[in-house]
């Protein structure tokens, strides 16, 4: 048997107020003054001077802003490359990304594709990067998603959505301050959170489960019950333990897998456009028959914090948008196999999956 040797972000800050020590985080890391740090900035923030005013900009520096009305794509990452190729005589001291998972994806397949050649759909599935990424730094504002310490970084081609699944993903550095999150809207802060319970669910009811993904899905899952379904945590203790319970969700699937409602997610996210989170609930919704347990839970979170999730989504959809949802969905393999063995074609036929998208 041989085993994954994974790569975990080697440095890590955790505390309120800590995003104040980013600039002497990245002080030692410059290459000199044509070498600039590029900040990728969540465009909900634009204009907001209680965060914008703390990242300070010498040199080159630059803040660009992404929006994030839709998840990020591969044609996006190869123009920020080229972007910064065109604009720049060296390559930047770092990436720096601040936002939620669209914008640390962004940032963290910019600095892959800044030292490896070609364009970011070529790298989409497992280990395909050759060379390592430029230095880049994680600043997650919301809390959820497990991407500031994950490996891959998920974007939607031409062809499907996957991730760059890669050794050289994960971030050199994450900064994790709670109090970044204080302003999420409610029924955001649910989905994101949820994606982080549908990950502990997904990999704790998997067949690759292992001790290693077991220990942390047991605590991401632990503090998403206590955050979502109890009653004696302030404002600020629930914003603390959701954003560990997203470092833990997070590790939980490194040594593991997601499931069906990631895989079903990806297809609502390639043919539709649905974000990540959402999609996780308007699948998981569905899914008392793989996740009979945790689908229970969730529609008490649900009902708890009043969320009602959109439906008919897939109600005018043509035989053929279906069946590209299902080629997504069922191109995700690894994700099968973790949810169902490895006979999981036998179980998940076309027209289960067809019947389950028309559910939604």
């Amino acid at each position: 048997m041989t085993y994954k040797n994974y790569p975990m972000v080697s440095r890590v800050v955790f505390g309120r107020g800590s995003f104040n020590q980013l600039d002497e985080i990245l002080a030692p890391k410059r290459n000199g003054r044509h070498a600039p740090f590029i900040y990728y900035v969540d465009d909900v923030f634009k204009g907001n001077r209680w965060l914008t005013s703390r990242i300070n900009l010498s040199y080159k520096d630059k803040i660009i802003y992404v929006p994030t009305l839709e998840e990020p794509k591969t044609s996006q990452i190869d123009q920020l490359v080229e972007d910064i190729i065109l604009e720049f005589s060296e390559l930047p001291s770092g990436i720096i990304g601040i936002g939620g998972g669209i914008v640390l994806d962004v940032a963290k397949a910019v600095s892959l594709m800044l030292t490896n050649k070609g364009e970011a759909k070529d790298y989409q599935g497992w280990d395909l990067i050759k060379q390592p990424s430029i230095y880049h730094v994680g600043v997650p504002t919301i809390s959820g998603t497990g991407s500031e310490v994950s490996r891959t970084t998920i974007l939607t081609g031409p062809e499907r959505k996957l991730g760059i699944n890669s050794d050289y993903t994960p971030f050199h550095q994450v900064v994790l301050d709670p109090e970044l999150t204080k302003d999420v809207p409610k029924d955001q802060w649910f989905y994101t959170g949820m994606d982080c319970f549908v990950h502990c669910v997904e990999s704790l009811d998997g067949t690759y489960l292992n001790a290693f993904s077991q220990s942390y899905g047991e605590k991401a899952l632990e503090m998403c019950k206590e955050i979502f379904l109890g009653d004696d945590l302030s404002k600020e203790e629930a914003q603390d333990k959701l954003m560990m319970a997203s470092w833990h969700g997070g590790m939980s699937i490194a040594y593991s897998q997601v499931g069906v409602a990631h895989a079903m997610s990806y297809g609502l996210g390639y043919l539709l456009g649905v974000k990540h989170g959402i999609g996780n609930c308007i699948v998981f919704d569905h899914l008392e028959d793989y996740y009979p347990e945790g689908v229970k839970l969730f529609k008490q979170m649900k009902a708890k914090h009043n969320i009602t999730l959109p439906k008919g989504i897939c109600a005018d959809l043509e035989p053929h948008q279906f069946d590209k949802m299902i080629d997504v969905a069922l191109s995700l393999e690894p994700l099968w196999e973790n949810a169902l063995g490895k006979d999981w074609k036998k179980e998940m036929t076309r027209e289960k999956l067809l019947d389950l998208y028309k559910k939604m």
